[in-house]
This record gives C-alpha cells, sequence and structure tokens, in this order.
C-alpha cells in the first residue's frame, strides 16, 4: 500500500515539509534513519525533487541545525531581561538554554556536531557563534558596571556556555534528569559567579 503523506504542504513550501519531516525521524528513530529519498516518501513527492533544495545528507542535516540554532536564538531572545539583576537575568537566559537542550537533545546533536564541517555554510556558522553573542553581551555590561572580573568577555562567555552545554550534555545522556538539569541552573549560575573559595567569613 502507498503510502500517503505525512504532512499536506503548499505549492513552494516544499523546503519547509521536508525539514518537517526530517526533524520527526531525528526525534523517533534517531540521525541515522534520515534519508532524502525517505523524506520525499513522506511527504509525497518524487524521490528527486528533495535534490532542489538539498544537494546530499549533510546539506539537510546544515538546515536542520540552522533551524535548531535559530529557534535557540528566539527562545534566548525571549528570555532575557535586561532590568535584571546579574544573577538573575543570567540564570533566566541560562535556563531557557538548558530547556531547550534538554527538550531537543536530538536536534542539539546535530546542531553542534555539525559546526567543523569544512563546507559549512557562513549562514549556520554565523548561528553558531550567535548563540554565545547574548551571553557575550551579558559579560561587557557585568563588566561596565564592575560586576564581574576585566578578563576577555569571550572567555568568560566560554566558561558559562561549557558549564551550560556540560549540564544539557548529562542530560542528554542520563546522568542528569531532564527536571534536575533545568532546576540546577540556578545554583550553577551562583558558583560560577561567585567561585568555589571559601569567602572571608566562611573560613
Amino acid at each position: 500500500m502507498a503510502r500517503m503523506p505525512v504532512r499536506p504542504y503548499h505549492h513552494g513550501d516544499l523546503r519547509s515539509a521536508l525539514l518537517a519531516s526530517a526533524e520527526r525521524t531525528l526525534l523517533e528513530k534517531g540521525v541515522a534513519a534520515l534519508s532524502l529519498r525517505e523524506l520525499a516518501r513522506d511527504v509525497g513527492v518524487s524521490h528527486a525533487a528533495p535534490g532542489r533544495h538539498f544537494k546530499d545528507k549533510r546539506a539537510l542535516l546544515d538546515a536542520l541545525a540552522l533551524v535548531g540554532f535559530e529557534r535557540m536564538a528566539e527562545d534566548l531572545d525571549a528570555a532575557d531581561s535586561p532590568e535584571l539583576p546579574l544573577e538573575a537575568r543570567l540564570t533566566e537566559l541560562a535556563t531557557a538554554y538548558v530547556h531547550f537542550a534538554v527538550s531537543n537533545a536530538e536536534l542539539l546533536e546535530v546542531m553542534y556536531s555539525r559546526k567543523h564541517d569544512p563546507d559549512i555554510s557562513e549562514q549556520l556558522r554565523a548561528a553558531v557563534e550567535g548563540t554565545m553573542t547574548q551571553f557575550v553581551q551579558i559579560v561587557i555590561d557585568a563588566q561596565e558596571r564592575g560586576e564581574i572580573i576585566p578578563d576577555e568577555p569571550w572567555t568568560i562567555a566560554l566558561v558559562l556556555g561549557a558549564a551550560l552545554h556540560g549540564t544539557a550534555s548529562f542530560a542528554a545522556q542520563g546522568t542528569l534528569t531532564p527536571e534536575a538539569a533545568v532546576t540546577g541552573i540556578a545554583p550553577l549560575i551562583h558558583h560560577l559567579l561567585n567561585g568555589l573559595r571559601p569567602r572571608g567569613n566562611e573560613r
């Protein structure tokens, strides 16, 4: 029996339909199951049709990664509250990042596994760097107010990003539950900002 299209699409919207089908396949079966031929079958077009938008599986994965980074950027923009004190602002932003990561574990793996491809598009490269931009700006703002040490902002933001991505990875691997990963963000940000050495009154 012929398979019916999973999701109808309007003329000119084949690319979006293919990406939506690819993301469903990624969620349900993993990256190894992705195939342009199978996606064509899922959306009810000829086997050659996806080639008009994606020259090969790598191009499809890069497009999926770009979708992920754009979606993450939207979540981070929505979560950022510049009027909040530094620790609260960072906690809100970091929580949004980790919540996105644990809710989109399969997509996140594609997002970060593609960034070192030698033929990665400039658009995707910019999207990768853009995920750090908001954290870097927060660091710069805080440095101007004397709330963070006057070190290279990208270095400090990288420390923050590594801690958040590590937390998300622990959740993806099952070391932490998604709930524990998200609720652990507030103490994580507190320790990052205050350090682990005892303060004078804590010795």
